[in-house]
């Protein structure tokens, strides 16, 4: 027996086939979910085609389109072993007042920074158009806005969050290269569960900024 398998949960999401809405309530079809606040616009949320696509409207008004398991925290943080996406941004920079999350996370919140726990790459347009930033948040450490030293833009980079190291060292690695080394990233005071998570939300704004995710993937010790 591969040794993978045997050892290791590995979930991973291709976003294949034809182009479609994701669902905003529970589907059987999908364990994937959009949170979308929007009032008046019509922000876009497909998957097919191998890409997951999140872009918001035009329409000035504060938005938020979340993408996650709907708070269905399958992934214990005590067996998880690495989280990896491949992912860019719809255009060449962000917006300031525009701010995108994406890795793993419990409950979902509008508000990024009072989401309990989480260990995610965050941009934000306020402070950098280009730069990535690490965060972690365990509901007693937390670390935000450690720049990674990389930006992203209309190419997809791999990005890695890496807990073979134990829930107390979490590290953050983009296209194969460790970033923001001299920050321990700690999150043992949590031990519940996490679920993947893009999030993408502005201010009361025109902003169109968009993310498209190619996969995701988790990789957790069997039980």
């Amino acid at each position: 027996m591969n040794s993978d398998v045997r050892d290791f949960e590995i979930f991973r999401e291709d976003f294949n086939g034809a182009v479609a809405t994701f669902p905003t309530s529970a589907d059987p079809a999908t364990p994937w979910l959009v949170a979308d606040t929007s009032a008046a616009g019509t922000p876009v949320y497909t998957k097919g085609t191998s890409e997951a696509t999140l872009t918001l409207a035009a329409t000035s008004e504060v938005e938020n389109v979340c993408l996650s398991f709907g708070d269905a925290l399958d992934f214990d943080i005590d067996d998880l072993q690495r989280v990896e996406m491949r992912v860019k941004i719809s255009a060449s920079t962000m917006t300031s007042g525009s701010i995108l999350c994406f890795g793993v996370a419990s409950a979902r919140n509008d508000t990024a920074d009072s989401v309990t726990a989480n260990a995610w790459f965050r941009m934000e347009g306020a402070n950098s158009t280009t730069l990535v930033y690490c965060e972690t948040d365990d509901g007693v450490n937390d670390n935000d806005d450690k720049s990674s030293g990389v930006t992203l833009g209309t190419t997809f980079k791999e990005f890695v969050i890496d807990f073979t190291g134990g829930k107390s060292n979490v590290k953050f690695l983009i296209d194969g290269q460790r970033v923001a080394s001299t920050t321990t990233f700690d999150m043992s005071n949590y031990s519940s569960g996490l679920q993947p998570l893009v999030q993408i939300q502005k201010a009361a704004n025109t902003n169109t900024n968009g993310v498209v995710v190619d996969y995701f993937k988790i990789v957790c010790k069997r039980g």
